[in-house]
């Protein structure tokens, strides 16, 4: 069996060990050793890459298995991995670990939960692995789906609401995505659906280009919050639970930003130089407007919700800037963003479940109430802010170093338009901080509120640590990264 089947074999029987489970107890044990599981085989997988690299193996994908799948159609179940395949995994099998976690106590109907939950993760390993197209979509569209359950049944507020416009709009995106990967492989004239193939053939016709570049770079920009069509995801991060929360926001999110990278942009380069100016414009509206809106909203999910619109666009901003350094910071972005973003869901989410608000009107003094939770939130800010030493320090000065390096008027305009939303950031994230968790508390009902649980504690503090970790040593990811970034923008130079 290849090596990076085990991806997909840990939750498949996953959702075996969930399915014949009689009562919590067994769910949980489930959920934990599978968890666990996949974090040991995304840490050994991640050894053995940057063992293989060091002896000298030089093909652009490891670890690659081909088996046809349907051959009337050229379809096969083809896997590989490269330093952003395995960053991504890597990424995927943390969110899950601590997510197991953040639903621990989670009611009602929690085996059903945890089989959406673990269902939705399976989608997620299984793009970040597969080298054929429509393996990918087939993963894709597996990762989307459960995502209307999973909110529509277990989240909060208008949650029938929000789980039909996610859906219906990931979905549009999906029909363009369709059209896209059919039109590449039929533009191709390949005889596979494998990625690697269509790349070495380099041959659709620049006309065709021009129509399946944009249809595939939206389909895959909608599920990265490209603006206009980020609608979805503040309303379906403020109604999801918070383990759906912190999967959506810390991986899901990033299938988009992966695409649009090793689909639209590798296999289509041409259309990438003529047309990306427009989508490089839409990016830089996506990360002023989504920290603007951020500073006007009172609830806490759809301040961070927002956030990530804000983040989601710096890294569809960097990888149109088409250099190895800016690349390297967007995928490093899609690392910090997802462990961010996931322990600030995970903090909101404990929050809520003591005071039953998210409104930050009704909030305050809550550092003298719950200081683990009330630090770990300054924490978490302070990454979000840029703080250098935490992991957003790292990703956006890459970002913004590699995007400077276009010397044209129009880039660097755009990359200084993108620059102000780190003081915009910076202006939310401390005026969220001093007005919830400083001062006196006001209602007299959460002075009796008790600070986190020991499994609350374990995902905050490991998430805590992953964006510690990547803030203060981040050369050796940035390295396996940056070597794996030179293959796909080469074409481009």
């Amino acid at each position: 069996m290849n090596i990076l089947s085990i991806f997909v074999l840990i939750p498949l029987l996953m959702l075996l060990g969930l399915w014949l489970s009689r009562n919590l107890k067994q769910i949980r044990t489930v959920m934990v050793v599978g968890a666990s599981a996949l974090v040991l085989a995304a840490v050994g997988l991640t050894i053995a890459y940057l063992q293989a690299r060091a002896a000298g193996d030089t093909a652009e994908m490891l670890f690659r298995a081909d088996v046809p799948w349907y051959p009337a159609l050229n379809i096969h179940y083809s896997v590989g991995v490269d330093g952003i395949s395995v960053a991504m995994l890597l990424l995927s099998a943390i969110i899950v670990f601590t997510g197991t976690f953040a639903s621990w106590r989670l009611q009602p109907l929690t085996k059903e939960y945890f089989l959406w939950f673990t269902l939705l993760s399976l989608g997620v390993f299984g793009f970040f692995i597969s080298t054929d197209l429509f393996t990918m979509f087939m993963f894709y569209e597996v990762a989307l789906i459960p995502m209307y359950l999973l909110i529509g049944v277990w989240g909060s507020g208008r949650k029938e609401y929000s789980a039909m416009k996610l859906t219906l709009m990931l979905m549009g995106g999906s029909a363009f995505l369709l059209i896209g990967i059919l039109g590449i492989y039929y533009g191709a004239g390949a005889t596979s659906m494998n990625l690697l193939d269509i790349a070495a053939l380099h041959n659709i016709p620049i006309e065709q280009q021009r129509i399946w570049f944009p249809l595939t770079f939206l389909g895959f920009g909608v599920l990265g919050a490209l603006f206009p069509f980020h609608t979805w995801s503040p309303d379906g991060h403020a109604s999801a639970p918070t383990a759906v929360s912190m999967l959506h926001a810390g991986v899901l999110m990033k299938l988009g930003g992966y695409g649009c990278f090793r689909i639209a942009m590798y296999l289509m380069p041409e259309a990438a130089q003529e047309l990306g100016w427009i989508f490089l414009i839409l990016t830089g509206i996506s990360v002023v407007y989504g920290a603007f809106s951020a500073c006007v909203q009172t609830d806490l999910k759809y301040i961070n919700a927002y956030s990530s619109v804000s983040h989601c666009g710096l890294v569809l901003f960097a990888i149109l800037m088409m250099n190895q350094t800016a690349c390297t910071g967007a995928v490093l972005q899609m690392l910090s963003h997802g462990l961010m973003t996931a322990l600030f869901f995970a903090l909101i989410g404990m929050i809520y479940g003591r005071t039953h608000t998210r409104d930050v009107r009704e909030l305050s003094g809550l550092m003298k109430i719950m200081p683990f939770l009330a630090v770990c939130y300054v924490i978490a800010g302070l990454a979000n802010l840029g703080l250098p030493g935490l992991s957003g320090f790292v990703a956006e000065m890459t970002i913004f170093n590699g995007a400077f390096q276009h010397a044209d008027v129009f880039h660097r305009t755009w990359t200084i338009i993108a620059c102000t939303s780190i003081v915009i950031t910076a202006v939310y994230i401390l005026r969220l901080v001093g007005k919830i968790l400083y001062g006196t508390c006001t209602n007299k009902h959460h002075l009796a509120l008790t600070d986190a649980t020991w499994d609350e504690r374990t995902a905050v503090i490991i998430l805590i640590v992953c964006v510690a970790g990547l803030g203060i040593a981040p050369l050796w990811i940035s390295t396996m990264i940056g070597d794996s970034v030179l293959p796909l923008v080469s074409i481009f130079q």
